[in-house]
């Protein structure tokens, strides 16, 4: 199993638990994860990284080893245009977004579907 995804590369905005742990076996099974985060401080997870804090968990560093990691603003139209370029080098998407933000977005999978017809969408919601 460690090699199952080898040659696949997958791009990530999930935040939290679910959608990192799931992005996180994938990394662990060697495809090349790329967790794309806000830039107005990244995953939630983060918050708890600090050792030094009383309320260390690392919950982000333990679901989110092996990736590598970016951050784009989606919510405005540069944003949106990198990240529509480096889907064009992707094989998979994976979001967990609140139902229809993808859509406000204009990243939904009827949005990307026709520029990216191999793309594998993944949309989770908690």
């Amino acid at each position: 199993m460690k090699n199952a995804l080898h040659g696949l590369r997958v791009l990530d905005l999930t935040m939290n638990l679910p959608g990192p742990y799931m992005t996180w076996l994938m990394a662990e099974m060697d495809a090349e994860v790329v967790k794309v985060e806000n830039p107005d401080g990244g995953d939630p997870a983060r918050a708890f990284m600090d050792p030094g804090e009383e309320i260390y968990f690392p919950l982000f560093e333990a679901v989110n080893r092996g990736k590598k990691s970016v951050t784009l603003d989606l919510k405005v139209d540069g944003g949106r245009s990198v990240f529509k370029t480096l889907l064009g080098g992707y094989d998979i998407l994976v979001e967990g977004f609140r139902p229809g933000v993808m859509k406000t977005l204009g990243l939904d999978y009827e949005s990307l579907s026709s520029s990216f017809p191999n793309l594998l969408y993944v949309s989770i919601t908690g």
